[in-house]
């Protein structure tokens, strides 16, 4: 009887590991890359050596109708709330330093969702949705912060932040705008322009520990890199989401200097063979960890690429800050060894805004329920049938204005100037394009489909008593605004009182 008993206990603690492994919650790593044009990575069609995304989507899944936003803040307002960035950050372009208003504090983020659920969250990288106290990501549902607040051409010309290595300083430009002009300076709600603006802090949880100049900008990316590793061990034993949004590849352009010179594609290609680095070693150590088979890891971008800084958005048309597909339609992959089917591909159409629902899901979270949220879960797009979506529309806003809507194969750029350039434009008129056919968007089949163009337009009027056509409608949340915003540092370089740090040595 003994005997027995004791096998009967051997038996069942041999089954425990392999339970636990079953029940255990998957980790969510998303990667977001700062203005990668579509074509700037292997997979999507470059030229330049990224081996660890090319084996990333071998072993995964493209996602090749991924839609963003035209540009970062709006951008990581949807991925972080699942929303139509106009609903949740209703701002017309971007946030800088020092800004009046951010992603409001009330607004439900994945990190909070998801820390509700068990996980352990972190931040590792560029924020850009309010760098005020009440804005930053330990205010928002992550356990811990490094990175800098905003773009990394945020700051002085004279620390670097306004060209590329070894490139002269700009020609100072005037940016006083009506709003500041009595002021004389380059500020409004959403933060200090050009000149005004102050040096480049580093930041760890909401303390400034550094100041960024050109010498610190060559190191970031490894910095971001070896941090998120050292996460991903100390978090081996539970579920965690980890959040890695690189400063990496925006203007101006710093791959560190084991990186520079080795591209065709110039510094764009170069730190993007930096980034390619920096995905391998977070996908070996999964590997390493015995993690890869319970983790999804989501590489995306924040917006198209930007051409005018060597970026690469063919087939698409179009740049950063537009709503033609090369400003909007991002490069994506989804990684889960056995769970998303290897070197398979989607052109299901997703969104920045899909994400949080569907790391809900997965991570068995709450959505939260008093409120709207307008991404869904696109489980099926990356699990199942390649064409299968949710989703089977998107509205392209630009700032408050939405430009163009898309259904199905069809996409309506609603009061486009027609005639080519130079040319006198007459009155705005819709064209219509047919993204399966014409992926390029060169080809206004209008004329030929009244039909299409007349269901298109009243698709988009449905947004009219929700998120509104050109101003702020009813469906656009509320701000998060402080009083009296202040600048990290001063112009010196002085880092504010109360956001005063250790000294301390990073990797």
């Amino acid at each position: 009887m003994l005997f027995k008993r004791i096998l009967f206990f051997a038996l069942f603690s041999a089954l425990l590991p392999a339970q636990a492994e079953q029940t255990r919650k998957p980790n969510f790593i998303v990667i977001n890359i700062d203005d990668l044009g579509y074509a700037d990575i292997g997979p999507f069609g470059s030229n330049n050596l990224t081996p660890n995304l090319d084996r990333m989507a071998k072993e995964g899944r493209k996602l090749t109708s991924h839609y963003a936003a035209p540009v970062c803040s709006p951008s990581r307002a949807a991925l972080m709330t699942g929303c139509y960035p106009k609903r949740a950050l209703p701002i017309p372009h971007v946030l800088f330093p020092a800004a009046a208003v951010g992603l409001h504090p009330e607004e439900r983020t994945i990190a909070e969702v998801l820390k509700e659920a068990g996980y352990a969250t972190a931040c590792i990288g560029k924020w850009h949705l309010g760098d005020q106290p009440e804005f930053l990501p330990t205010r928002q549902g992550f356990d811990s912060y490094f990175g800098i607040p905003y773009s990394n051409d945020m700051g002085p010309a004279a620390d670097g932040s306004k060209s590329n290595p070894g490139k002269s300083l700009p020609t100072p430009k005037n940016t006083t705008n009506k709003a500041a002009k009595n002021k004389n300076q380059a500020s409004d709600d959403t933060g200090l322009k050009g000149p005004a603006q102050t040096p480049l802090p580093l930041m760890e949880n909401d303390k400034v520990v550094g100041r960024v100049r050109a010498e610190e900008q060559f190191a970031l990316t490894r910095q971001y890199t070896e941090r998120a590793v050292k996460f991903i061990r100390q978090n081996v034993e539970k579920p965690f989401f980890l959040y890695l949004p690189h400063t990496a590849v925006h203007f101006p352009l710093y791959p560190s200097k084991d990186f520079m010179g080795k591209s065709p594609n110039g510094l764009i290609g170069d730190w993007a063979q930096e980034v390619d680095w920096s995905v391998g070693q977070v996908l070996d150590v999964l590997r390493e960890s015995k993690l890869a088979e319970n983790t999804l890891v989501i590489f995306t971008s924040d917006n198209g690429g930007a051409l005018n800084f060597g970026s690469n958005n063919q087939p698409l048309r179009g740049t950063k800050g537009q709503t033609f597909e090369g400003g909007i339609r991002v490069c994506t992959l989804a990684w889960w060894p056995g769970k998303i089917p290897a070197d398979s591909s989607t052109a299901a159409i997703t969104s920045m805004m899909d994400v949080l629902p569907t790391l809900t899901q997965l991570g068995g979270a709450k959505l939260p329920a008093d409120r709207k949220i307008d991404g869904l879960d696109i489980s099926s797009a990356l699990f199942g049938d390649s064409a299968q979506s949710p989703r089977d529309h998107f509205f392209y806003y630009r700032g408050f204005t939405l430009e163009a809507v898309r259904s199905g194969p069809w996409k309506l750029h609603l009061a486009l100037a027609d005639g080519p350039p130079g040319k006198k434009k007459g009155a705005p008129q819709p064209q219509l394009y047919n993204l399966v056919d014409d992926i390029g968007e060169t080809q206004n089949v209008a004329l030929r489909h009244p039909d299409v163009v007349k269901r298109l337009q009243a698709l988009a009027l449905t947004q009219k008593d929700d998120l509104g056509l050109e101003n702020l409608g009813p469906g656009c949340r509320p701000l998060g605004r402080v009083a009296q915003p202040q600048p990290l540092m001063n112009q010196e370089g002085v880092v504010r009182a109360d956001a005063v740090a250790q000294q301390k040595s990073f990797p």
